[in-house]
């Protein structure tokens, strides 16, 4: 008897401001699909011109799941986000519908397809008290310590980010251990899906003038009047959706810790260096297939070739 075949989902991954949502809506429509949204930031409500959130009109052309979803003040981790796309996974093939994962997170497309293990259960007490401790001594307090103890977490987090400095703070805290040990130890569960991962790419010098014009947009588009909209709806500008890329350096900026010129030259320094830290991240998986974000054509053909073929093909290794 044969084995019951696994349900086959399309991943399209890849930097920032490489144009994966186009690419995505038009591959989707070919194939029947939906769009399941793998965007730590996209996944907030209210926060639309600073996350290059898909427009309405294009949500309208394909049905978008994990958008626009999430309250900003609400902490939402990659385990939530696996457990609810496991969900729209199963409802959309249940529909009849192809599930297209679309996003440059890559933890959370990890969650989704391998599962991830908490490297330690949350403890308010703590979290609470490292947060105190950050307003009055400053996070880059905070920041040191992280050094001094998990060195290969502070490699990874930026020294703004808040949140995940005082989530791998807390974890050492209950544990006694770094977080980056846990991480490391972490052994993913087989993948209960089939999937084809394609990855967009364009020559670094073209990613990064898009992503420098980008920013020009969001500015023009009137990301300040955003933020600003959303600290006057009482949103502490300390919590993970504000201290979020691009929100953060706005803040700075209303907060007078620096010059507009110095917020938008940062602002763009640091989404171009976030654009290589995710192609390091998908760059390391053999199973991506790279492809220009003009290659809508060719990556319909593998495409079709994925989900005709009975038995494991040769594109998926």
């Amino acid at each position: 008897m044969p084995l019951p075949t696994k349900p086959k989902l399309i991943v399209i991954c890849g930097p920032t401001g490489v144009g994966k949502t186009r690419f995505a809506i038009d591959l989707a429509q070919r194939f029947n699909g939906e769009i399941i949204g793998a965007d730590s930031l996209q996944i907030y409500q209210e926060l639309a011109i600073g996350t290059a959130k898909p427009t309405a009109q294009e949500r309208a052309q394909v049905p978008h799941h994990l958008v626009d979803c999430i309250p900003p003040e609400m902490d939402f981790s990659a385990a939530d986000y696996g457990r609810q796309a496991r969900a729209i996974v199963t409802k959309l093939l249940e529909r009849g519908k192809r599930p297209f994962v679309v996003g440059g997170t890559g933890l959370y497309i990890k969650a989704l397809l391998q599962g991830l293990t908490e490297a330690a259960p949350s403890d308010k007490a703590v979290r609470d008290a490292l947060r105190r401790e950050a307003a009055q001594q400053g996070l880059g307090h905070l920041y040191q310590r992280l050094i001094r103890v998990d060195p290969l977490s502070a490699a990874r987090i930026h020294p703004n980010d808040q949140f995940r400095i005082l989530r791998a703070l807390e974890v050492h805290t209950l544990t006694g251990h770094p977080m980056s040990a846990a991480q490391a130890s972490h052994r993913f569960a087989a993948s209960p899906y089939r999937s084809l991962k394609i990855g967009l790419h364009c020559e670094r010098a073209a990613l990064y003038a898009r992503i420098d014009a980008r920013v020009d947009a969001m500015l023009a588009e009137g990301f300040l009047d955003e933020v600003r909209r959303l600290r006057a709806a009482g949103l502490d500008p300390q919590t993970k959706a504000l201290q979020a890329l691009g929100y953060r350096h706005l803040n700075a900026y209303l907060d007078g810790k620096c010059h507009w010129e110095d917020a938008v030259r940062t602002l763009k320094r640091d989404h171009r260096r976030y654009a290589k830290r995710q192609l390091t991240w998908f760059g390391g998986d053999p199973e991506v297939h790279w492809m220009a974000p003009s290659a809508v054509s060719a990556a319909a053909e593998l495409v079709a070739v994925f989900l005709s073929a009975e038995t494991r093909s040769p594109l998926q290794k």
